[in-house]
């Protein structure tokens, strides 16, 4: 029944006298059903429930249902679990852990010489979009850097003397605390006997053709972009903790003998909302808990066909009584195909759905940041927020 639906004055005295444990378990289920899927909407709302129901929400009442259990604690990769907050609340964590938490790309490319078959702008590209590491209390002491808007563009122009932070004058000048900086120097040539201990021409002509044997830096890879730290950069980006890229094994170009590719790269703070490059996750992903209800004893040869129709790991077959019986084992590896709905055997015996304020969350980081650390400064800035419209809502009363 739909929560605006009209109550009798039966139902409106039942649910004066409260609901028990079983009433309340079930508000948490979003029924999956042969071909649709039940009671999807959000009912952390006061009223949702109708009248006589005292649904306003409660801070005791949060903080006791509200738990975090770990997984998986990798160092880039987690999954944990967050329980009892809305899915208004985990989407958020989603996105800001996706769009809001800055790191540092690559974001200026400075071309001297490029005589590669790789245009500038799509090297430029390449380059940009690969993920950086290096000392995380440093990464996170980088300053912003406020970029001048392009010369031909006379609205920005206009504006940029009045969006400068008054508080940083240097915001708008590369330095040491707001730029980091990498060179790429390669040359490709032909192997030589006293360079590289064989002769590239030779061999060519005795037929090889794999040009790792034939040429010396035939392929650009991520390795061989060099850090140049700046002034203070020194103290922060040394030893393990400079600036290198995540995954040395990136293929950047691919030369021949007499081409050569020398750059350097500005790498600038900015969030994954600007561009994707800033995106400190390669993903960041939630699914509800899938819930299974055996109603009716599944016995004999039916356990074992009923056990087959989820993945492996989720219903055991058990002795019970000197018969075979199906229960279930771990529903958070199912993946609530609805197989078992199909056989008209188990229709009436089993009940499918997943939990409402269960989150299962997954997130992958790019490699500058650990992935339990994320999700604490996507905590981190949702609270950020919220203060911030609460200081909204208070000078909009005092008519600021």
């Amino acid at each position: 029944m739909p929560s605006w639906a009209p109550l009798s004055a039966e139902e409106l005295a039942q649910r004066q006298q409260g609901l028990n444990e079983q009433q309340l378990e079930q508000r948490r289920i979003v029924n999956v059903n042969a071909e649709t899927v039940t009671d999807v909407s959000g009912t952390d709302i006061p009223g949702h429930w109708g009248p006589g129901q005292d649904d306003s929400w409660n801070l005791d009442r949060f903080k006791q249902n509200l738990q975090i259990k770990f997984h998986q604690n990798r160092p880039y990769d987690s999954a944990f679990s967050l329980v009892g907050v809305d899915a208004s609340v985990a989407n958020a964590f989603r996105r800001i852990l996706i769009a809001e938490v800055p790191t540092v790309a690559i974001e200026d490319v400075f071309v001297f010489d490029n005589t590669s078959i790789i245009q500038d702008e799509v090297l430029a590209h390449r380059l940009g979009l690969i993920p950086l590491t290096g000392g995380a209390e440093g990464l996170r002491s980088m300053k912003w850097y406020r970029k001048p808007p392009p010369k031909d563009d006379y609205a920005a122009q206009a504006t940029w003397p009045y969006d400068v932070d008054e508080n940083d004058a240097e915001s708008s000048t590369p330095n040491d605390h707001n730029t980091v900086v990498i060179n790429l120097d390669v040359e490709c040539r032909w192997a030589t006997e006293d360079k590289d201990g064989r002769d590239g021409k030779k061999l060519a002509k005795n037929g090889e053709t794999d040009p790792n044997v034939r040429y010396v830096n035939s392929n650009v890879y991520a390795h061989q972009m060099v850090f140049q730290p700046q002034g203070d950069q020194v103290k922060w980006f040394s030893g393990e903790n400079a600036i290198r890229p995540m995954n040395p094994d990136i293929l950047i170009a691919k030369l021949r003998p007499g081409q050569k590719i020398s750059l350097q790269c500005h790498c600038v703070k900015g969030i994954g909302m600007d561009h994707a490059k800033y995106s400190p996750v390669a993903t960041a992903s939630y699914r509800l808990l899938p819930h299974i209800d055996i109603k009716q004893p599944i016995t004999g040869a039916d356990a074992k066909k009923f056990q087959r129709c989820f993945p492996k790991g989720v219903i055991d077959v058990v002795e019970e009584g000197g018969d075979k019986k199906a229960v279930v084992l771990d529903p958070m590896k199912d993946t609530v195909s609805r197989e078992c709905l199909r056989h008209d055997e188990f229709k009436d015996k089993v009940k499918l759905g997943r939990i409402r304020d269960h989150f299962i969350f997954s997130v992958e980081s790019a490699g500058q940041f650990k992935s339990d650390e994320l999700f604490l400064d996507s905590v981190r800035l949702l609270k950020a927020k919220a203060d911030r419209f609460k200081r909204h809502l208070s000078e909009l009363e005092e008519g600021r």
